[in-house]
């Protein structure tokens, strides 16, 4: 559930949305905007007034946004004035676009719908990974490919799209619980023929999918309710709660997923989803008492954090342990190679 890598405004000591704490996102590079009547000069004039305004309204990458808003409004001087207004006042940057970048393409995005985070390629890149594994070992076509607790779509989209590059067509379905985040899921898998339905969990995916699903990505949110007043604003306010609260200890409908997913998952398929700082043991914990094997992936200069439950193939009745073992003895693997950084924890989903 879940932009291009954006600024965003804050307020004084927040976290930037859609970053690690701390760690603002930065626009994603546009083409320079039309030059506007009168010149380069006069173009040059309202780009700094633009630039001026959202810096004042604490925007962090003022000059990159400016270009985005410049791009989005073109020669409309009322469209651009309402857009900046709107920047000011706190919306998304994304969601003033209709747009996220991630992986290098742009997908749709919509106000009340969440936005997909630059960390998540972290899951990206592993759904890609073990769906490319199932696609080898099939002998019935490509993998299934799950997008659960989807919003819009992008993650399972991305994931689709790798794949294909591989020259593996994988069957994409998406489901989420808000009508708003799975009409703009239905947009962004559309390329890759992939199915969209609306409901709670696995209620919303075809019954047919039990015991066939390879890859299972699920963005459950994972913030601890007490927390969501300490999101940014951007957060809080123009994103869906339901894609952000994950009860008390931020795991409540983690928890729900990991329970189910044994019933959904094929012989050696895998269960992905991200967590938050402190979460690793407990979220681990559930995946291995749902008989799954855990496995535990952290990218530290991203500030990504995520666990896979890897479901048993055939060939594992005599293997002993879990994925644990193959690791960096607490069970984290790295992706950035810090060695420094080598232990359970994670970003904020903020």
């Amino acid at each position: 559930m879940t932009v291009p890598p954006t600024a965003t405004s804050a307020a004084p000591g927040a976290p930037a949305v859609g970053a690690p704490v701390g760690a603002p996102r930065r626009p994603a590079p546009v083409r320079p905007p039309p030059p506007a009547p009168g010149g380069a000069p006069a173009a040059a004039a309202a780009a700094a007034r633009v630039v001026a305004r959202l810096r004042a309204a604490g925007c962090v990458f003022a000059e990159d946004e400016a270009a985005l808003l410049l791009e989005a409004a073109g020669d409309d001087t009322a469209a651009l004035e309402t857009l900046v207004a709107r920047r000011a006042a706190g919306e998304p940057l994304e969601h003033l676009l209709g747009w996220v970048e991630l992986d290098g393409e742009r997908w749709a995005v919509a106000p009340g719908v969440f936005v997909p985070r630059q960390r998540s390629l972290l899951l990206v890149a592993e759904a890609e990974a073990i769906g490319a594994a199932a696609h080898a070992r099939r002998a019935d076509g490509g993998p299934v490919l799950v997008d659960l607790c989807c919003g819009a779509g992008v993650l399972g989209a991305v994931v689709a799209r790798r794949l294909a590059r591989r020259g593996v067509r994988a069957a994409l379905h998406a489901a989420d619980v808000d009508p708003a985040a799975t009409a703009v899921a239905a947009r962004n898998v559309a390329p890759w023929a992939g199915s969209v339905t609306t409901g709670d969990l696995y209620a919303a995916l075809p019954a047919g999918l039990r015991g066939r699903v390879d890859v299972l990505l699920c963005h459950a949110p994972y913030v601890p309710t007490a927390a969501i007043a300490t999101m940014p604003p951007e957060a809080r306010e123009h994103e869906p709660r339901v894609a952000l609260d994950g009860g008390a200890d931020g795991l409540d409908v983690v928890r729900r997923a990991v329970a189910g997913a044994p019933g959904w998952l094929a012989p050696g398929g895998a269960l992905l989803f991200e967590v938050g700082e402190g979460q690793v043991a407990a979220a681990t914990a559930a995946v291995a008492a749902a008989g799954l094997a855990p496995r535990v992936l952290r990218d530290d200069e991203a500030g990504a954090l995520a666990v896979v439950g890897t479901a048993p193939a055939p060939d594992d009745a005599d293997r002993d342990g879990t994925d644990l073992e193959r690791t960096e003895g607490d069970g984290t693997e790295h992706t950035d190679g810090d060695a420094a950084g080598r232990r359970a924890g994670g970003a904020a989903r903020a």
